[in-house]
């Protein structure tokens, strides 16, 4: 069989995919970090309530995840590159639109096409973060570029668009999503399409020949992603609530931010510690490990905490899982197939989904928050369960 040939110089190297996962990861999932910086000019540019400003997050976040569906139909028949221009420029144009919508049922249109692309370029980068010749790398890079992101939005945006409308914030994310397509020939555009990666991928071929390429058998796809979808409707519904514990618990608002913020530090530097890590014969452990202390910060949340357990639940939460998140994301691509990291990015947007509903429902329903800590402890350990299956499958 012939093998495809690409112009131009070398673009399937690691260092290449690594910078297009940082500088789209970063970028594209601004759709799940903005919400806190443009809720509330928002509600002063249309008027809405605040069951209708979810209403146009939640569009946001489904609407992200289920571009996973069509992308089952172009992924490998698509140049990448190609893909990713087009997305991309999907992406700047509903920005730009998004900004100069009069009306709320207007401004969620925009917001669902433009979230639709983001979420297909998202099953790109998962896709060739599971080819890369150390995966547990680069999706640690996907993790950490999503977080810095996040706390740079947090600790910026508020302050620079104080005096600005709604629309200033969603131009600036169209610039900022003009300036990723300069990582675009990063990539190998046929990467996905060509029947022998060997020139363009030697290291990944060598690292995992039949990734990719051969049959994924039912019992593991299953374990797989009932891990993933546990885990991220366990670590949802803990963190969405985790405020309002603390407030329950009598913990002031200000020191209450201030552990928070300490969380989110605390995340970037396990991510990075991930990263740095990379693939290694210990990932079975460190998976066991972050599943354990996320679970002894689940426990610690239980029974009206006090500030110094708070704190300590809070930190060792968000530092666990973001440790484990590399880790768990490069189990289900060793398990090969064509398309899972694709289904993987519709379970975790479902798994995202859930564990808030979940979580409020067993709020409202129990009147404290026993009930939604044990769902997330059961969660956590089931799906601790099911990867470990998993990674004995694929051992």
């Amino acid at each position: 069989m012939a093998t495809l040939t690409t112009a131009g110089p070398r673009t399937g190297s690691d260092r290449g995919i690594y910078t297009y996962i940082g500088v789209f990861s970063a970028v594209l999932n601004t759709v799940l970090l903005i919400a806190p910086v443009i809720a509330g000019k928002l509600v002063e540019r249309y008027g809405v309530t605040p069951v209708e400003l979810g209403a146009l997050f939640s569009l946001e976040l489904a609407s992200f995840s289920l571009a996973s569906l069509p992308a089952f139909l172009w992924l490998h028949r698509i140049n990448l590159r190609t893909a990713t221009y087009l997305f991309t420029g999907l992406v700047i144009a509903g920005n730009i639109a998004s900004g100069f919508m009069d009306s709320f049922p207007a401004l969620m249109g925009a917001r669902f096409v433009t979230s639709l692309a983001s979420g297909s370029i998202m099953v790109i980068l998962l896709t060739l973060s599971g080819r890369a010749s150390n995966p547990s790398r680069a999706f640690g890079i996907f993790v950490v570029a999503q977080l810095a992101m996040g706390a740079l939005i947090l600790a910026v945006f508020p302050a620079l668009y104080a005096g600005t409308g709604v629309a200033a914030i969603y131009w600036t994310l169209a610039g900022l999503a003009a300036l990723c397509l300069l990582a675009v020939r990063c990539i190998d555009g046929d990467a996905l399409r060509s029947p022998s990666r060997a020139r363009n991928y030697p290291d990944a071929d060598a690292a995992a020949p039949e990734r990719g390429r051969t049959k994924v058998p039912a019992l593991r796809l299953v374990l797989g992603l009932s891990a993933v979808l546990l885990f991220y409707v366990a670590l949802s519904g803990v963190w969405t609530f985790i405020a309002q514990i603390s407030a329950a618990a009598g913990i002031d608002l200000s020191a209450s931010s201030l552990v928070l913020s300490l969380a989110t530090v605390a995340g970037i530097i396990s991510a990075l510690v991930a990263t740095v890590l990379g693939e290694t014969p210990r990932r079975r452990a460190f998976l066991l490990a972050g599943y354990v202390g996320m679970g002894i910060s689940v426990a610690l949340l239980f029974g009206a905490p006090g500030l110094v357990r708070f704190a300590a639940a809070a930190i060792i939460f968000k530092f666990a899982w973001t440790f484990i998140l590399p880790y768990l994301l490069s189990t289900l691509s060793d398990l090969g197939g064509g398309h899972i990291m694709s289904t993987v990015n519709l379970v975790i947007g479902t798994g995202f989904a859930i564990g808030p509903l979940l979580g409020g429902a067993l709020i409202q329903s129990t009147g404290d928050f026993t009930g939604l800590l044990a769902v997330a402890l059961a969660g956590l350990l089931a799906s601790m369960a099911a990867v470990t299956a998993t990674q004995r499958k694929v051992a």
